[in-house]
């Protein structure tokens, strides 16, 4: 099948994407990217705010007329050790104004400085801030990316177990949901994560934990009384049979899971904004959050 233009040329620049990995300078990276955030607008016509949470930075993405009670939490990835980056934002910009709801994200402590359990317990106390303005937990709906699909599990199997009311739905892509027990597919040559950096950053948000506890891993955990989740996974990232197991398993556990491979993409390719298949992605997580919030 012939590629589309804008296809080829991402295609180009990702084995760059893919060296860049290799040797990340964290701190300048971060601080650069912390820099930038701040002062992005992701689109003209949604408004970028920033505020602090309950000790956690964040950023509200406020589209036009969008009301205040019905609210997208949206988690970043970046291998739990980048933060926040302008194009997470441009993309949750678009959701914004797919959806016309409010996106809160929050740019969460990361490792190595940070480690498990840092992550997520930033995430748990933004969750529960939310809660806490009255906004009802049907009026919520998460979604994130690699590491941040992973936080957006971890992040509601805890709220079940502490017994706090959980959001109306998840959408997950790319989900790194397996840091423990190596890949099922070694011989695979991941078009943007190299293995070495994909251990890097397993190291240093696991830390000292056991890689296999189902926090850090969910593949590992207990599925039950989840919401909703739609997941999408590239059919060229090594991530993409992980998110097949997380499909199966959530299903077995009587959570209700919609899976779509998209064919040809990498990871997180939502990213990409002028990629047909970005922005089919987007639409259908904008249709499927849409239809559970405030439901």
């Amino acid at each position: 099948m012939m590629r589309c233009t804008p296809e080829r040329r991402i295609r180009a620049i990702l084995p760059l994407i893919r060296l860049m990995q290799l040797r990340p300078p964290l701190r300048l990276a971060n601080r650069y990217l912390q820099k930038n955030v701040a002062k992005m607008r992701p689109h003209m016509d949604v408004e970028n705010q920033s505020t602090v949470i309950n000790g956690v930075r964040c950023q509200w993405l406020i589209p036009p007329d969008g009301p205040e009670d019905r609210v997208l939490l949206y988690l970043h990835g970046g291998g739990f050790v980048f933060g926040l980056t302008p194009m997470h934002l441009k993309m949750a910009g678009g959701l914004a104004l797919r959806m016309k709801a409010r996106i809160l994200m929050p740019d969460y402590r990361l490792a190595p400085e940070h480690p498990f359990p840092a992550a997520p317990d930033d995430c748990e106390k933004v969750y529960l801030w939310l809660l806490k303005q009255g906004i009802p937990a049907g009026n919520i709906v998460l979604a994130g990316d690699s590491a941040g699909g992973n936080l957006v599990l971890s992040l509601m199997m805890k709220v079940r177990d502490n017994g706090a009311a959980l959001p109306a739905a998840a959408a997950l892509l790319s989900p790194a949901v397996k840091l423990g027990g190596g890949t099922s597919r070694p011989e695979f040559r991941d078009p943007l994560l190299p293995p070495k950096a994909m251990q890097f950053y397993t190291r240093s948000y696991v830390g000292k934990h056991d890689p296999r506890d189902p926090l850090i891993s969910p593949l590992y955990g207990d599925l039950r009384a989840l919401p909703p989740l739609l997941i999408h996974a590239g059919e060229d990232e090594i991530l993409c049979d992980d998110a097949r197991q997380l499909a199966e398993k959530a299903r077995a556990a009587g959570a209700e899971a919609k899976l779509e491979i998209f064919p040809r993409m990498w990871h997180v390719w939502q990213l990409f904004p002028a990629l047909p298949q970005a922005r089919q992605s987007l639409d259908a997580i904008a249709a499927f959050l849409k239809s559970h919030i405030g439901v």
